[in-house]
């Protein structure tokens, strides 16, 4: 198992992902201007201020051509993680519906909200159960999701709220609590908490491993 997580200009979360994802398997850094994978099992976009987060998050990162290789690699079933700003670049190129928005009240955030399971239909959820409680910390400034109400009721109807915020504990105001996405084929997963600062009891939660093993199960069979 083989985790390629990607450093843009201004990441800063790509090294905590790399040590999160290493507990599971190997894990590498993939430069921005690369072209070609190579040998990876799965692709995690991390957080942090991709180009400085110039005119929005996001919005630069998503022609780095890394993001030709990673869109491929998820046509091709391959299993992309994006984690907060990940999970605006994710959207920015279209990987994932929606968008996401500054936060309500127009403040950065830094907290540990619970959020719920309510999709197992990714690889990243798989091994966990629906209905079960994750803490894991949010920390950002533009995480309110937001789609049309239309684009809303899909994504429900078709199972793709993956992770939601638990009553009274949404950061963000994100609509009808979103806190995570995927595609229609559930292998792109975007969320705004960070899973990769929540792998040790040390810092209080190790929830977020769980989403890491999670994806490493899922893929075993092929993997080996």
């Amino acid at each position: 198992m083989r985790f390629g997580v990607v450093r843009f200009p201004g990441s800063c979360d790509e090294v905590d992902a790399q040590l999160a994802a290493s507990r599971v398997g190997e894990a590498v850094l993939l430069w921005h201007a690369e072209r070609d994978l190579g040998r990876i099992d799965v692709v995690v976009v991390p957080g942090g201020f991709s180009y400085g987060d110039y005119l929005r998050p996001g919005a630069i990162a998503r022609f780095a051509p890394v993001m030709d290789a990673i869109a491929e690699f998820a046509r091709a079933g391959g299993p992309v993680l994006g984690i907060c700003n990940g999970f605006q670049v994710l959207c920015e190129a279209g990987m994932l519906p929606g968008a996401l928005l500054p936060n309500r009240g127009l403040r950065f955030v830094c907290r540990q909200p619970g959020v719920r399971v309510e999709s197992t239909a990714s690889p990243f959820t798989a091994a966990l159960a629906v209905g079960e409680r994750l803490s894991i910390p949010v920390k950002h400034t533009t995480g309110c999701y937001w789609a049309p109400e239309h684009q809303l009721d899909r994504l429900e109807a078709e199972n793709r709220v993956v992770l939601r915020y638990c009553p009274g504990q949404n950061p963000n105001g994100s609509m009808r609590d979103i806190a995570g996405v995927c595609n229609e084929a559930g292998n792109v997963m975007g969320l705004m908490p960070h899973p990769e600062h929540a792998v040790d009891q040390l810092t209080g939660s190790a929830d977020g491993l769980r989403l890491f093993e999670s994806v490493a199960q899922a893929l075993a069979p092929v993997a080996a």
